[in-house]
């Protein structure tokens, strides 16, 4: 086997290999012994009949489709092996025969590669840092909540419907007088206020009375998922069947060991305070990393192989099918719901996907050009910590460690040290968090 690559259009590698006449024979004949049992012929039992009589029978290209899969399969990885320092494949490659006779074969393989990222600067920009604290109010905040959710329902009969009630309804919906898929229910529970129907329904179930009939008019959004309702009118005839109002718990010593087993409210309130300034802390690192990739980024370009873009989409679209499932759905019935198809929605994730690659590819190459590193040492010390978290020795801990981990660790590590030296070669600046 003789091959050449040379660099290609879109960050693609063009690899040409050509093979002998005896490599050649050598793959007809083990794709002669793989697939021989698939042919019948006169005279023979099947799989039994000489590869020269079924090349007879069927044509003389009868074993070229898997012969050439045979040579492409078993030397493929070989080359990208040797020529590991000089690029990575990121995608299947697109095949084809240049060139097959008895003497050679010559196959052509484009191979999407990971791109080489221009970064105009990473160092003496000036980029926002974000520092979130928590107030008084969203630990109250975080005790409300807890209230609603320990919240008794109970009839109401005597008022008209509240923000915050549960609205049992029938409803018809129409379109230009014409009845439309999915805007029909009974006995359906809305809770008003939560925003689960589109803008302006809600609203207008606001200060209706038990048994009472009204058109609601509301205008469906023009991003609507729905592509025959987008920025369409729309008339829901709606009924009031019952309501049912939320009575909340008092804030006391006794509901707060009932709801979560702390001594006093005053406990309780620590304990809150603490976990909020811990993800407080979490958020802010998150967007102030955030916002040095954007900045970053923004000076960056990378000629991004679509393979690697339908992989981050896949990863994407993933975390957004495990989101459904803890919710008792599935991406296809979300999907028929919707009336979207998936290659349709795929679309949605195209843009994040192509910037978090960008991003991926950026933090690569300062790690690269910066040489940024995890000794033996420091990964050693980490597993310790992990260890002591669950009250083990680092011995113990690394019995039960997959292989995996110690690369995880590795390259948070690395990530940590990445974004410290940024930090430090930035002008940080913070504004007001308003939020």
């Amino acid at each position: 086997m003789k091959y050449t690559t040379e660099a290609a259009e879109k960050s693609t590698v063009k690899i040409t290999v050509e093979f002998d006449g005896t490599e050649w024979k050598d793959a007809l004949n083990k794709a002669y012994a793989k697939t021989r049992g698939r042919f019948s012929v006169n005279g023979f039992r099947k799989g039994k009949a000489p590869k020269n009589v079924i090349e007879h029978a069927y044509g003389k290209g009868v074993f070229y489709e898997e012969g050439l899969n045979i040579l492409f399969s078993e030397n493929y990885g070989k080359i990208l092996d040797e020529k590991k320092e000089e690029f990575t494949a990121v995608g299947d490659p697109e095949l084809s025969v240049d060139d097959i006779s008895d003497d050679k074969v010559v196959l052509t393989a484009v191979t999407p590669v990971r791109p080489d990222v221009k970064i105009g600067s990473y160092k003496g920009m000036k980029i926002r840092e974000f520092a979130y604290t928590v107030k008084d109010a969203d630990v109250d905040a975080e005790l409300e909540r807890l209230r609603e959710r320990n919240a008794r329902k109970v009839e109401v009969t005597d008022r008209a419907a509240e923000k915050g009630d549960i609205a049992n309804i029938d409803f018809v919906g129409t379109v230009d007088g014409v009845k439309f898929e999915g805007g029909e229910a009974e006995k359906f529970d809305l809770t008003l206020g939560s925003g689960q129907f589109i803008p302006g329904f809600e609203d207008q179930v606001i200060g209706m009375k038990i048994g009472e009939k009204k058109d609601v008019n509301v205008k469906f959004p023009d991003n609507y998922q729905a592509e025959a309702l987008k920025g369409k009118d729309a008339v829901f005839a709606v009924t009031l069947n019952s309501l049912q109002g939320r009575e909340l718990p008092e804030l006391d010593d006794a509901f707060i060991k009932d709801a979560t087993g702390s001594e006093t409210v005053a406990d309780y309130r620590a304990k809150v305070k603490e976990r909020l300034e811990k993800q407080a802390e979490r958020n802010s690192t998150d967007a102030t990393e955030n916002s040095i990739l954007d900045a970053i980024a923004a000076t960056a370009e990378a000629e991004i192989p679509q393979a690697m873009i339908d992989r981050e989409v896949d990863s994407l679209l993933q975390k957004f099918e495990y989101q459904l499932m803890y919710q008792g759905l599935k991406l296809q019935d979300y999907l028929d719901f919707i009336k979207v198809p998936l290659s349709e929605f795929r679309k949605n994730y195209e843009d994040q996907a192509r910037k978090n690659v960008l991003n991926q590819l950026t933090i690569s190459k300062i790690i690269k050009d910066e040489k940024i590193e995890a000794t033996d040492e420091e990964v050693e010390e980490k597993v310790a910590e992990q260890a002591a978290s669950v009250d083990k020795s680092a011995e113990e801990y690394k019995k039960t460690m997959d292989p995996r981990q110690y690369d995880y660790i590795r390259s948070d590590i690395i990530v940590t040290k990445l974004f410290a030296f940024l930090k430090a070669n930035n002008e940080m600046y913070i504004e007001e968090n308003k939020e």
